[in-house]
């Protein structure tokens, strides 16, 4: 709504008759313009107690009740055995411990469950986008750890020849050798947000796994400053020598949010985030 020329609200039915200003209809008695208000009453009816005393009762029966896990998701029931996981919302955590090592400085010794095949997948993610994908020794060290013996061959080769392509490694800032130029830092970092199984079937699985990446470099002077991205990698995965490995994958844009209305970092703040925060092993 704008404001007329003249002081007043633009419409003629805000003004006084003939005058152009606004007309206020003061009170006939002195004293307070907005009245006294109403008296209250002597004292309280026994219907309204009841009432208080009734919406008390309630409100502390609601407090108690989420305070013991009132929505059936807590990690133990009061009988001390796991809670039943089939429950379990898509974005809840199971419970379940999530693996018992770590092969190459990637976790392994996944459960032969869904939730097992569904925390592999996550990690596996955060492997495959990491930084070690651009230099040589890790890069084999991933594969092998991730995928299957047999599809480990053919990503060997496939993938060598896209980490080592130097127009591509020029294109992200990279040196030929896939390090940072100096003085920069390079960012490569996936986070999963969630994961879900789309088929199981005891040795075999599909898992979709939705995650965020962190991607560029981050100094003074970057022509490729961090930048975050979203994917969705859908990961067929075997039960090979007690372990769940990647035989192959798809991956697809998105779904990505809108971004937030925060100030980017300076490049200084972002190298020592990128430093000082190490990654974590995600379970299902």
């Amino acid at each position: 709504m704008s404001l007329s020329d003249d002081g007043g609200y633009g419409g003629d039915g805000h003004r006084g008759s003939g005058t152009g200003q606004t007309r206020t209809r003061l009170p006939d008695t002195g004293g307070d313009p907005y009245g006294s208000g109403r008296r209250p009453r002597a004292g309280m009816s026994s219907r309204n107690l009841v009432t208080i005393v009734g919406v008390v009762v309630l409100l502390l029966a609601a407090i108690a009740f989420a305070n013991r896990g009132g929505s059936g998701n807590s990690e133990t029931p009061s009988d001390g055995s796991p809670k039943d996981t089939a429950q379990a919302q898509p974005t809840a955590p199971t419970g379940t411990r999530p693996t018992t090592g770590k092969t190459g400085g990637i976790a392994s010794g996944f459960a032969k469950t869904e939730q097992g095949a569904q925390s592999a997948a996550a990690n596996y993610a955060v492997a495959l986008s990491s930084s070690g994908m651009y230099k040589s020794a890790q890069r084999d060290a991933i594969i092998e750890a991730v995928y299957t013996s047999s599809a480990a061959a053919d990503r060997k080769e496939s993938l060598r020849k896209i980490y080592t392509d130097a127009k591509f490694l020029s294109r992200i800032g990279l040196k030929a050798d896939g390090t940072a130029p100096g003085g920069m830092t390079f960012v490569s970092r996936a986070n999963p947000a969630g994961a879900k199984v789309e088929k199981f079937e005891g040795t075999t699985a599909t898992v979709a796994v939705w995650y965020s990446t962190l991607f560029g470099l981050a100094g003074q002077g970057s022509q490729n400053p961090v930048a975050e991205s979203w994917y969705t990698s859908t990961m067929h995965m075997q039960w090979v020598n007690g372990d769940w490995k990647v035989a192959g994958f798809t991956q697809k844009a998105g779904p990505a949010p809108i971004g937030g209305d925060q100030a980017a970092a300076t490049a200084k703040d972002m190298s020592q985030a990128v430093q000082g925060f190490g990654g974590f092993t995600y379970a299902r």
